[in-house]
């Protein structure tokens, strides 16, 4: 696995009631525009609270960013805004058996396992960015770019409109 883009290792030791922004920067940001597959990403804040309990470590917060995306139909470019809000925890890697079954609750889903002391909150943002793109989104020229290609809606092409030209 290649090092992460946008990493901003933290100890666990140190968080006590902490509040981290993290941006990254003009490098970072199209280093990661790269990996997700966008034209460019023109901003990304990240504004964490961090609060601890024993090696467990709670970051909650938003998430801003304006990124500007290929339209999902013409290719042009779109520009969104993403405000998200943000809850991790970061969990003490466990140990576990090569062959043992695991059973996972719901509530563990968003549990980022790390071994040692050091957590990466910034990777982190940059998966919840990722989570956060619409790979289907359209621009104001999608229509346009559908006729012309001789794409109809579902409407005008599925089994109900050969019903109701049979009407007709």
């Amino acid at each position: 696995m290649s090092e992460p883009e946008f990493s901003r290792l933290f100890d666990v030791r140190q968080v006590k009631g902490k509040h981290l922004r993290l941006e990254p920067t003009g490098q970072e940001r199209a280093s990661l525009a790269a990996r997700f597959g966008l034209v460019r990403i023109d901003r990304l804040v990240a504004d964490l609270a961090l609060s601890r309990a024993g090696l467990v470590v709670e970051a909650n917060g938003t998430l801003d960013a304006a990124i500007i995306q290929a339209c999902a139909v013409s290719g042009e470019d779109l520009a969104v805004t993403i405000s998200e809000p943000l809850a991790f925890r970061f969990v003490p890697q466990a140990e576990h058996r090569a062959d043992e079954e695991l059973e996972v609750a719901v509530d563990d889903l968003d549990d980022i396992e790390f071994t040692g002391t050091m957590i990466d909150p910034g990777e982190a943002v940059a998966q919840s960015l990722a989570l956060a793109i619409d790979p289907f989104a359209e621009g104001p020229g999608a229509e346009e770019a559908r006729r012309r290609a001789g794409i109809v809606s579902e409407g005008a092409a599925g089994p109900f409109a050969a019903l109701a030209a049979l009407k007709k």
